[in-house]
């Protein structure tokens, strides 16, 4: 990362994202780390894993950081992603990750 500290952290209850704001060739990028907190004895751990109460706090705290992203582009008017098909659509979806379905049958 290229700071030492987040650029943004958000929760619903113990689910965490804490965005990273990281400075590239192609302009500023924004990297999100998600967590679910819980307390083992009485130290406070954090885990990568979900149980199915955690899913829907995590899907809605993902559309929250994407806002949040899209939003720090908005006011910097700069690409959302090198990634995007098209920039009119400023659609963060990797092109190469998407499933071709002449392929896929």
């Amino acid at each position: 990362m290229s700071q030492d500290k987040p650029i943004h952290e958000m929760r619903l209850g113990r689910v965490k994202a804490v965005i990273w704001r990281n400075e590239s060739e192609l302009g500023v990028r924004y990297n999100i780390k998600f967590s679910r907190l819980y307390k083992a004895g009485d130290q406070w751990q954090s885990t990568d894993s979900y149980g199915r109460d955690e899913l829907i706090l995590l899907s809605k705290l993902a559309d929250m950081a994407h806002t949040w992203v899209f939003q720090q582009n908005d006011r910097a008017d700069t690409p959302v992603d090198s990634y995007a098909d098209d920039r009119n659509t400023r659609s963060p979806v990797r092109s190469d990750l998407r499933l071709d379905r002449q392929n896929s049958r």
